[in-house]
């Protein structure tokens, strides 16, 4: 996720993928970089869904580039959180395994 207004249709998709596969047959992963990132802060609107999606086992990534390039860190995410090398890296990794890739 790349643009901040996207999260809500973002985790709405997210929350209706596992509604309609099922929460343990399916492995989901948001990955935001760039302005994307600055929807997902731990003290954002957000925080809440992005919660109840982790207690779920969505895994949720951020990219250090957009770390580094906006001067945030990991403690402004939740705990949840991974940082990654990069998002277009960590998306990359991802399809290469077999994963696909879903941008709304």
């Amino acid at each position: 996720m790349d643009e901040a207004e996207k999260a809500p249709l973002v985790l709405g998709n997210i929350k209706n993928l596992l509604a309609d596969l099922g929460e343990s047959e399916v492995e989901a992963k948001l990955v935001a970089n760039s302005e994307g990132a600055k929807a997902l802060f731990k003290t954002g609107p957000h925080a809440d869904r992005v919660k109840k999606l982790a207690e779920k086992g969505v895994c949720f990534a951020v990219c250090a580039k957009t770390l580094s390039r906006m001067g945030l860190t990991k403690d402004d995410f939740p705990d949840s959180f991974e940082v990654v090398s990069s998002g277009m890296g960590e998306l990359a990794r991802r399809q290469s395994e077999g994963w696909g890739y879903v941008k709304p």
